[in-house]
Order: C-alpha cells, then structure tokens, then sequence
C-alpha cells in the first residue's frame, strides 16, 4: 500500500539532494503539460493519448520515451535486449513488457513492435500497470514524483540498475528536453523542480563506487556472463555502441540469459560511467580478443549520430586514457579499435557516426589514416562502417568509382568492386574479401624495400600484409623486424623466394591479391 502523504514528504525531502542540481535548472513553478499538438504531429498527439487514456503524466511518458530511444523505432528492429520501439516494449526471458502490453492494451505484439502511435500507448499501459500494483490512487498519479518506484519498475531491473534507470528519466523531467525524432517533428518536455519519491529504492547506499576507476559508479553484472581472470594481457581498448539504453544495457549485463558483458557503460547525456565487470576479469564482448581488451559500451544506436554527444566524447576519451595509462596500450588505431574492427567480428558497431578523429585527438593519441585497422573484415553490400569508407577511398584512388565515400556498401561500391577484381582477375563477386583486400591495400608503385626501409610503400605493406596473413602487422612506416618476420611468412605461405625483402616477386604476388 502507499505510504501516507506525511511520508512521502518526509521520502521527497530526504532524496532531493540527489537531483538538486538538475532541479534547480528549472525557474518558477511546475510548466503544465505541453499544449495540444496539431495533427501534423503524430509523435506528440500519441503521446498525448496514451497518457489521457491510462492516466501516466504525458511529459513522464515521453521522458521515458526518450530515454529509451531518443523517440526512434528503429523500424522495428530489436535492441541487444529484444527490445521494440520507442517505449522499448521487450520480450526476454527476464522482461516480458511486449507481452504485457499485448495483454492490457489488446493490440497484437506485432503492431506494438512497428505501429510508434501503438508501442507508446503500450508503454503507458505498462506503467500504469506498475502503478496500479503500488497503489498509487487518482491524486497520487497527478503527481509526477510519486510515479519514481513506477519508472523503476518500467525498467524490469533491480537495485542500482533500477535506480540509474528512474534517476535519468527524473533528470530530463528535472531538466527539460527538446528533442527531434526521426522525420523531423519535435517532442518537449518543460523543465520543473522534482522531488521524486523513492518508495522501493533507498536513497542512501544505493551506487557503490567503480572499484578501478574513482570517478565511475558499480553495479556489478551477472556472475555468469563473464570469466573471473584473464589469460592475456590486456594491449587493447575495444569501443562499442549498446543498441539499446544505458541503464538497461546495464540490466541486461545482469540478466543471466544475456550471456554478455562490458567492462563499463557510458551514459550519453552526461558522460557518467558505471562499471560491471572488474578489469582483471574476461568481459563478454567482443569474441576471440575478450581476454586482451576492455570493453567500453557507449549508450545509444548505431544508425542514430544524436546519441555520441561531445560530454560522452570526452569521458570516455578520460576513461581510455587512464586504461592506456594502466596497462601501457598504445593510442593508435591499431589498439584502440571499434567491435567491428576485432577479428571474426560480426557486429557494425560503433558505426560511421563515431568520429574516430575527433576521439583520438581527445586521448591525445595517433588518429590514423582511415586505412589502417589491427584487420580487414569481410565488406558486402549491406555492410557499412569505416572498412567501407576505406574501401571506397581506395577503389576511388585507383579510378573505379565507388561514389562518394559514406561508408556505405551500396550498388555503386560493388560495380567498382567488381571491375577491380576483373582487373586484377580475381573471382567478380563484388565483395571485399582477404584475396580483394590485399589487392586494394598493396595498390601502387613497387619499390624496392628492406630492412630500414621508411615511408608510404612500406604502410602499403604493412596494410596489405595484414589483410593477406589475417594477423595484425603495425602500420608505422619503418620496415623493422617485425615486418621482416611478416615479408618471410608470407614468402613462405604463397611459395615466393624467401629473404625477408620485397621485390617484384612479392609485390606482384601481393597486388594479385594471392
């Protein structure tokens, strides 16, 4: 049963510290809910029904609206978590609300997951759901504070998780949001003092300090979705984009169905970071390089550039230089690497809206050439990201035109791909394997070179050489040992006269993409 309103004051007056200065960026009284939409807004005028229908405050349905997904159904495609829509309605083991709102609203689970006006009335459904189990009356749920154990419960997490997850919704009603959705149309939120009653979450103890990193928070995932210690040292920083909300991306590393993990979480609005699994343990997150690497979750959407904002920028920036730091990694693109980069990696993210130049100037690392990656995934059309751009940078260098290089694998990509390989009588299938790889990246002038060799050949070689042995050469332009050792192994590999050098032979055999 709900407490009565004497303590509830007394809760309010207790937490309030928490948002103070959130809440204190909003002037005079309370604003009333935004004024009736015109009917060119069907974002605004749905939100606007569902909250009239079942009684959930509008401004707090679309703060959780925007939290979720910065009011984008992703066309119905699911989250890591099998989450749908704006109002991220799940289907999961552990979070069945697609399902709950199929049964209070009545709508199938196939249009709450593609039908926006539909996801949002299902969204508030399930809160006032919740509401209903807490007992909140009529004039409780007038009150927008009281609705805090509602939205913790929305998130189908528990304790910190379930915390982080309300104090964000809380924080953007504190604040006040302006948002764009997808097509243009704008969605507000006025800013307001709040006072939020924490009826279910204990306002004292409930964020543990990040035990390796002072200025994050802990919340710990489940014991099995990583490996206690590591069987490699750690020379990598592997950068990721969680496809779904910080908060439930951190539920969902506790989630024992998962099977997945992060090292830390970065929260998009304002950069705040939480840790989940120790650095000394094997994360879940990125295949055969999980024991070498930290992995870095940043909140948000791969298709969706609104999500990288510059205070996510800069404390992850903060939080890779102090892991370069520890572990003595190097700040090059070679070490500091997207999960689409890692080897055998099926995953686009982060995707072609994180600026990798940007973030690299940040760390106060080398930010590449846009060619060079630690290896070279299969490219097809449909595919996209950095690889891409690079693949068009290089068709269009050797004059076959790719278009413009947006890191998108279209038609035009896979003609030029295609008339490369017929040049270079490589099987036309218009994607970029090891074999087209190595063609594109050895492209050329053939000089001479040998040990102490220096320059731009010898980046040519090191890039192709990667992409040809499948194990990561360092691009740095000076023909060292390490490059030696990769020149005789591929001499071995493909039958070539081995002396560590390369010369015609070895350039031919690799512009031939053998």
């Amino acid at each position: 049963m709900p407490r009565s309103t004497v303590a509830r004051t007394r809760a309010r007056a207790s937490v309030l510290a928490a948002l103070t200065v959130t809440a204190l960026v909003a002037a005079g009284q309370p604003a009333g809910a935004a004024p009736a939409p015109p009917a060119a807004e069907p974002l605004n005028r749905a939100f606007d029904r569902a909250a009239q229908e079942y009684g959930v405050p509008r401004d707090l349905l679309a703060a959780v609206g925007y939290g979720e997904s910065r009011l984008d159904g992703h066309a119905g495609q699911p989250s890591q978590a099998n989450g749908y829509g704006v109002m991220h309605l799940a289907s999961n083991p552990e979070n069945r609300s697609l399902e709950k709102a199929a049964a209070l609203t009545g709508e199938p689970a196939e249009r709450l997951r593609r039908n926006t006006a539909a996801n949002i009335l299902g969204g508030a459904a399930v809160l006032r759901d919740h509401a209903d189990r807490l007992g909140l009356d009529r004039a409780q749920r007038r009150d927008v504070n009281a609705w805090y154990p509602a939205v913790a419960r929305y998130s189908e997490a528990e304790g910190p998780a379930a915390a982080l997850y309300a104090d964000t919704v809380f924080t953007f009603l504190a604040q006040g949001l302006t948002a764009t959705a997808p097509g243009g149309e704008q969605v507000r939120v006025p800013s307001r003092p709040v006072a939020p009653d924490k009826d279910e979450v204990s306002a004292a103890g409930v964020y543990a300090q990040s035990p390796d990193y002072p200025s994050g928070l802990w919340v710990p995932a489940y014991s099995g979705n990583f490996v206690v210690g590591r069987k490699a040292t750690v020379d990598k920083v592997i950068i990721h984009t969680t496809q779904g909300s910080y908060a439930g991306s951190i539920s969902w590393y506790q989630n024992p169905a998962s099977k997945v993990s992060a090292h830390y979480t970065i929260r998009s609005s304002d950069g705040e970071v939480t840790q989940s699994v120790r650095e000394k343990d094997t994360a879940w997150h990125a295949g055969s390089v999980n024991s070498s690497s930290v992995g870095i979750e940043h909140e948000g959407y791969v298709d969706n550039p609104a999500w990288y904002t510059e205070a996510m920028y800069r404390s992850s920036a903060a939080l890779t230089q102090h892991l370069a730091a520890r572990y003595s990694i190097q700040k090059n693109r070679s070490h500091i690497i997207g999960h689409s980069e890692a080897p055998g990696a099926t995953h686009t993210d982060p995707g072609p809206n994180w600026d990798w130049n940007h973030y690299m100037q940040l760390i106060g690392g080398t930010p590449g050439d846009s060619l060079t990656f630690p290896s070279y995934a299969l490219q097809q059309s449909g595919s996209s990201g950095p690889q891409v751009t690079a693949v068009q940078q290089l068709l269009n260098a050797q004059g076959y035109a790719a278009g413009t290089a947006d890191g998108i694998f279209g038609p035009a990509t896979k003609s030029a791909t295609q008339a490369f390989q017929r040049a270079r009588s490589l099987t036309a299938d218009g994607a970029v394997g090891p074999k087209t790889w190595t063609a594109l990246l050895s492209a050329g002038t053939t000089p001479a070179l040998a040990r102490g060799s220096s320059g731009d050949a010898v980046k040519r070689l090191q890039r192709s050489l990667t992409a040809a042995l499948g194990t990561t050469v360092g691009v740095d332009g000076s023909f060292g040992p390490s490059t030696e050792t990769a020149v005789r192994s591929y001499q071995t590999s493909r039958g070539l006269g081995v002396d560590g050098k390369v010369g015609p032979a070895t350039w031919g055999a690799l512009q031939a993409g053998r």
